[in-house]
């Protein structure tokens, strides 16, 4: 981390002057590369669909969360003590967008179940590739673009040494032309963790605990894993290029990195006209391929939406969630909106709901994460006795996968989404050719109705654009 960071908790005093020329603006994508070298990149990027308005890259952050021990700034465990780190930035002007500094990172599926009061199996088995539960940091300098609106704003703090210079330098660095990706290769094939017939003996192993009464649902997914030479960044890059989602994003770690393509927010917390706080989170349930015809994708559109087990499915998850957010709302101020809605992707098509609520006055960002998180579609119902089954068959910790990338401003402000079709790199090898292990992990919601080797199926086509992005075609 930075050791002169204890000025620049006293204010943080941005400088709104630097709006990058029309004509020299980065995507996101070209931005992260042109700012590989800078520390600690953290990329929220609205890549496409709904709603496609802002994107926000941050770098050098004034405190770094990658697990490492560190006096001065302990690493947080609990939601209480990163909003203990947060507590120590103010604001004294806006910049431009959703973000007024603050923290900005992905927080593991597995620091939220320790905030749980699980009954976890003793055996179960760490992250395979020992990734820190908590990545990102806290940051005053990043660039923010507002899709709509067509602009683009480097946003720098002022009280850091050599402002000036590091802004000329910093601006020098986004608009530079002809910035590409970086040649990356597989090394092999990419293989499952867990074979066909596992997964199948496991989505039984769900449905027994339905029919005993144990659960309505249990998110259960598995692993496939590769080997990778190359970047993280060149790798985010051409994920873009295969993906268009709302909720992508990259941050990277010395030694690791994650890359979503995700299409599902966990939550966006925003205040109202009045002063309010009102909190968003939009399960996802319910998925079936694209079609390779427009004929067949209607066909298929048709087929998903008159699902009676998909819409139950979606059904369960929004009284999750009415619930999760029901601790922590106004009375009467939870919402459904239209049930169910579609939402389409590059390989499959979604069904998915809104529920909204306002919160109490003394409710702030990291009880309302506390409160929801992780989130119920990737989870189940009843959320405890689900993760405790969840990780009896999968036997492992899930790491990143099914855990959140997303910010908590200064404000109070949140937006996360959940750590689906998400890929994690863990460098095996730093050497002139970083080789690093590619994972990812698929799964679906299990029910009574689901048919064992249709499920296992169905994780492979969200599995699809996401190797496509590898060149990939599928697991060996």
């Amino acid at each position: 981390m930075n050791r002169d960071h204890s000025i620049l908790f006293d204010a943080l005093a941005v400088d709104l002057a630097h709006e990058l020329p029309s004509g020299q603006v980065p995507t996101p994508e070209q931005a992260l590369l042109c700012l590989r070298d800078h520390g600690r990149l953290a990329l929220l990027h609205s890549a496409g669909g709904e709603p496609c308005r802002f994107s926000l890259l941050g770098f050098d952050p004034v405190v770094s969360f990658d697990g490492a021990p560190d006096v001065d700034s302990p690493q947080p465990t609990t939601f209480e003590e990163l909003e203990s780190q947060l507590q120590r930035l103010r604001t004294i002007s806006e910049p431009p967008g959703p973000f007024q500094g603050g923290f900005l990172g992905a927080i593991s599926y597995d620091f939220g179940a320790a905030n749980l009061d699980l009954a976890l199996p003793k055996n179960l088995a760490p992250d395979p590739f020992g990734q820190p539960q908590l990545v990102g940091g806290l940051f005053t300098d990043f660039v923010v673009w507002d899709h709509r609106e067509k602009t683009c704003h480097l946003v720098i703090n002022r009280a850091r040494d050599d402002c000036k210079a590091r802004r000329v330098r910093l601006m020098e660095a986004l608009s530079q032309e002809g910035v590409g990706a970086r040649r990356f290769d597989v090394s092999g094939e990419f293989s499952r963790a867990v074979s066909p017939s596992e997964h199948v003996r496991r989505v039984e192993a769900v449905r027994a605990a339905i029919r005993r009464g144990d659960l309505y649902q249990a998110n259960l997914a598995h692993r496939i894993h590769g080997q990778v030479e190359g970047e993280a960044v060149d790798v985010y890059a051409a994920l873009v290029e295969a993906n268009h989602a709302p909720y992508m994003g990259f941050v990277g770690w010395p030694g690791g990195a994650l890359m979503s393509a995700s299409p599902e927010l966990l939550l966006e917390l925003e205040h109202n006209g009045h002063g309010e706080l009102v909190a968003t989170t939009r399960p996802i349930k319910g998925t079936i391929r694209r079609g390779v015809n427009h004929g067949e994708d209607l066909a298929l559109v048709a087929e998903l939406m008159g699902s009676a087990k998909d819409r139950a499915e979606l059904a369960m998850i929004v009284d999750l969630e009415r619930n999760d957010l029901g601790r922590v709302a106004r009375v009467g101020s939870v919402e459904v909106g239209e049930f169910p809605r579609l939402e389409t992707f590059a390989s499959v098509h979604h069904l998915v709901a809104d529920v909204r609520a306002t919160l109490k006055d003394d409710v702030n960002a990291f009880e309302l994460l506390a409160s929801i998180f992780p989130g119920g579609s990737i989870t189940g119902a009843p959320k405890l006795a689900s993760m405790e089954l969840i990780a009896t068959l999968e036997g492992e910790q899930r790491g990143f996968f099914c855990g959140s990338l997303g910010f908590v401003d200064t404000r109070g402000e949140a937006c996360f989404n959940i750590l689906i079709r998400t890929l994690l790199w863990s460098e095996a090898v730093a050497g002139e050719v970083p080789v690093a292990a590619v994972s990812l992990r698929v799964g679906g919601g299990i029910t009574w109705a689901s048919e064992a080797r249709d499920e296992d199926q169905e994780t492979l086509h969200k599995a699809k654009s996401l190797l496509a992005a590898l060149g990939v075609t599928g697991p060996g």
